[in-house]
């Protein structure tokens, strides 16, 4: 499994470097002591796990964590157990305190792959290749073509799901959302997700799809760009 650390002190990284070497299945392919910069190496690269501490400055762990890709084990790496419980609003293995024991290390690789050889062995039947999704509106639950959503907006605590003219609201997070649609959704800006299927043309700063204008994230530019290259 491809990894990489994220933590703004060295000896952190370090520590978590050397405990790594023990497990030959786990390959540490990037260190990053800033927030920003491990976001801009994970637009670009696919990790399978990353060890991340939450107080940074710049960009914090928690914040990072939720721009990252659901299919991405998150490890958080911290001093201060205050922030366990907003850490497992995304898609996190583990919660590690400092200082990190190599005993304490080592079951989380044992959970690691665990979680890994299931997803291996699970059937493909999950709802990511439905053609149909079952959304939860109030006291409704609607049942949407996969393949008629447009795009998705997040607005507070609630998720809008723009399918043809209609507009589904549901109570939900950007990475909720994203765990249940296919490969051609992605996050193009912290608000928006879109189906890459329905957009009509790019531009600079925004994707059109029909005559709505989807503004995209400075981070998310270059690979909107690059999909359609």
């Amino acid at each position: 499994m491809k990894v990489i650390i994220v933590d703004d002190e060295p000896k952190a990284i370090e520590l978590i470097t050397s405990y790594l070497k023990h497990f030959a299945s786990f390959e540490l392919v990037a260190t990053f002591r800033n927030g920003l910069k491990a976001l801009e190496f994970l637009n670009t690269n696919t990790v399978n796990v990353v060890f991340l501490d939450i107080n940074m400055p710049h960009l914090s762990g928690l914040s990072l964590s939720k721009m990252i890709t659901p299919k991405t084990a998150i490890v958080f790496t911290t001093a201060y157990s205050e922030h366990a419980l907003e850490s497992y609003d995304v898609n996190t293995a583990d919660y590690l305190l400092k200082p990190i024991s190599l005993e304490r290390f080592s079951k989380t690789i044992t959970k690691l792959i665990d979680s890994q050889e299931q997803q291996d062995n699970s059937p493909n039947t999950s709802t990511k290749i439905s053609p149909t999704l079952f959304v939860k509106s109030g006291l409704d639950t609607h049942q949407i073509q996969i393949a008629d959503i447009n795009y998705l907006q997040k607005d507070g605590n609630y998720m809008y799901y723009f399918v043809g003219d209609k507009k589904i609201m549901a109570r939900q997070s950007i990475a909720e959302a994203l765990d249940t649609l296919p490969d051609n959704f992605m996050q193009i800006q912290k608000s928006y997700i879109v189906n890459f299927s329905k957009i009509d043309s790019v531009s600079a700063t925004h994707v059109n799809i029909g005559k709505t204008q989807i503004p995209m994230g400075s981070q998310y530019k270059s690979i909107v760009h690059n999909k359609f290259k």
